[in-house]
């Protein structure tokens, strides 16, 4: 079963029009006939529209709602990943996985030991193609909502952002302590907001740590290994995800 995100306003009772990219997708790539059955997110709530194909137009699909499920495929918490850039292609795979593990915005921070550099027109360009890599994820995988991916942050402008959170956190490789990691895991509860900060290639500095840790957000140990940065980011969404799941 196919899924697509439309705007609310697309869906009017029992009528849904799909416009934009989809509608070449749809027509030319899965080659959908009419009558065959899609589903339908609108971003907002958990419901999944189950829509069959009534017709074609230049710019859209039509379809009718044929039953409205309560399909809730989000987690009960908001998990914020704040991701030091990474080398080449990684931050999109980092972020096509997050979006499966159920993340609900992926902030890329731009941390002193990251070798990436973007300028303010490189990276406009990289959170547009992330942000489609995010919505493509978001499709696969059955999410009812398209994560956001945040503009490219400071370490200073992340802390700030992240300030509000209910827990925060920041693995760290001299951290000690696996029973605080396992406490502060199994103390997650659904309806919190919660950051986690990864740090690039090389790790966050130690005076970035420092800041972190005046702010509130607490140094976890992820066992005895050094990880990458993109295997860290997704191990500990998964322990997140096991223990609201």
């Amino acid at each position: 079963m196919y899924n697509f995100f439309v705007e609310p306003s697309q869906i009017q009772g029992n009528e849904v029009r799909i416009t934009g990219r989809d509608v070449n997708h749809i027509k030319n790539v899965l080659r959908m006939r009419v009558g065959e059955e899609l589903s339908v997110s609108n971003g907002v709530d958990s419901k999944e529209y189950r829509c069959g194909i009534e017709g074609f137009g230049e710019d859209c699909v039509f379809c009718k709602v044929r039953f409205v499920k309560e399909a809730d495929m989000e987690l009960p918490s908001k998990v914020f990943l704040f991701q030091g850039l990474p080398k080449g292609d990684k931050m999109e795979l980092i972020i096509q996985k997050a979006v499966e593990l159920g993340v609900y915005e992926v902030i890329p921070v731009a941390a002193k030991r990251a070798v990436v550099k973007l300028d303010e027109k490189k990276a406009k360009g990289k959170t547009l193609r992330w942000q489609g890599i995010a919505e493509a994820a978001a499709k696969q995988s059955r999410r009812r909502i398209i994560p956001g991916i945040q503009k490219v942050m400071t370490m200073k402008e992340a802390i700030a952002y992240a300030s509000g959170m209910d827990i925060r956190i920041i693995p760290y490789e001299m951290a000690e302590g696996m029973e605080k990691t396992k406490e502060i895991i199994a103390s997650l509860k659904p309806g919190q907001t919660i950051a986690v900060f990864i740090g690039p290639e090389g790790g966050f500095e130690e005076n970035e740590i420092e800041e972190a840790k005046a702010a509130g957000i607490y140094p976890i140990t992820m066992g005895r290994r050094i990880l990458r940065t993109e295997t860290a980011a997704l191990a500990i969404l998964a322990w997140i995800m096991y223990q609201l799941e």
